[in-house]
């Protein structure tokens, strides 16, 4: 008796691997596959979250009311073009689901997000990946790709894995270059890591333009990725449609009244910031004097290449990581980004930073 057959493209899909989380035989594990915030969530969102647990039997607030006026009040926005979502990988495939389909095309630079492909092949619509300039988003190659089938452009801003961003002229000029039934999805999942007078999250595109939706996430900086928390930033009409076709309670009650605290603890989120610019660039700097290739970031992760370290990179990438994971250590293999001499490593503890440089150069030295 055979299956029931799934929609065209289902079958398609390779399902998304997220970062590993564990090392057989090993005791204690340094998690840096999965970009998790380095110094955990704020101590006022544990307790938040702790204390919702007694009223877990009821509903959550089904429209978010108290996350979207923190946020609001944060980023001085209007509360109600905000949309939250249980991550914003569920906006993102709310977005295409609600425009995109079969015969459409979604467009996406080379070595963005997995999840735009996959959201793309979900609804059937052609996932279309423009090349890339060192590792970076190209605005006149993305422009080049637009067709009128094109529905959807995806760019990640930071970009993971590669750690490139578009400024904000860049992206000014990526729209003005669209069709207006075009929609400009900018996931700014690692905005929060960013301090630079050339870059900007997308909010002010939003508020100017019918057709620009911003992403954000709880998951990185607020590092609630447990949770499953992010929310979009969307033109009225856009979050009328995404209200529409959500779940009518699909953040739960503990993830709101956490993410209400995490929003109000902003000294935690500035420490949190500048913990991972010193450690980004301390990490950046030791591998670079190992002899390996560090590819420039603005996030909370390293793209590093092993191109140089064997006349096989791909094997010395592969052969590296499994020698960190041997020690305890998880990092992100490439492959699958079209990367496979590289490893993405998230900047952690000062102690966990110490502890890659030196397995790094035991590999190296080995």
């Amino acid at each position: 008796m055979s299956a029931p057959a799934p929609r065209p493209g289902i079958l398609d899909i390779s399902p998304y691997v997220g970062g590993e989380a564990h090392a057989p035989g090993v005791d204690r594990l340094i998690r840096l596959a999965s970009n998790e915030g380095a110094l955990g969530p704020s101590p006022r969102a544990v307790e938040a979250y702790r204390n919702a647990a007694a009223e877990v039997h009821r509903y959550p607030d089904g429209h978010s009311t108290a996350l979207r006026d923190g946020l609001a009040r944060l980023y001085g926005l209007d509360s109600a073009r905000i949309v939250c979502g249980t991550g914003s990988d569920e906006l993102l495939g709310l977005l295409t689901r609600s425009y995109a389909g079969p015969g459409d095309e979604v467009l996406y630079s080379a070595h963005g997000f997995l999840m735009y492909p996959i959201s793309a092949k979900s609804v059937g619509a052609t996932p279309v990946a423009a090349p890339e300039t060192g590792l970076k988003a190209d605005v006149d190659a993305l422009l080049a790709h637009v067709t009128e089938r094109t529905k959807i452009v995806f760019i990640a801003n930071p970009n993971n894995p590669t750690g490139s961003f578009l400024t904000t002229d860049e992206m000014r000029r990526l729209h003005a270059g669209l069709p207006e039934h075009v929609v400009l999805v900018i996931d700014a999942a690692y905005a929060e890591y960013v301090d630079r007078p050339d870059y900007t999250a997308g909010a002010e595109l939003v508020e100017e333009f019918a057709n620009v939706v911003m992403t954000r996430t709880f998951s990185k900086i607020y590092a609630l990725g447990g949770l499953r928390l992010g929310w979009a930033y969307c033109p009225p009409a856009i979050a009328d449609v995404l209200n529409r076709v959500r779940g009518p309670f699909n953040v739960s009650s503990a993830s709101q009244i956490a993410g209400v605290a995490a929003v109000e603890d902003q000294e935690f989120i500035e420490r949190s910031r500048l913990h991972n610019d010193t450690w980004r660039e301390w990490l950046a700097a030791r591998l670079t004097e190992l002899g390996l290739t560090v590819h420039p970031s603005i996030a909370n992760f390293l793209l590093v290449s092993f191109a140089n370290a064997a006349s096989d990179g791909n094997q010395a990438a592969e052969a590296a990581r499994q020698f960190l994971k041997s020690r305890g250590i998880l990092v992100r293999q490439m492959g699958g980004y079209g990367l496979p001499h590289c490893l993405r490593i998230s900047i952690g503890t000062e102690e966990e930073m110490r502890a890659v440089a030196d397995a790094v150069a035991a590999f190296l030295k080995g």
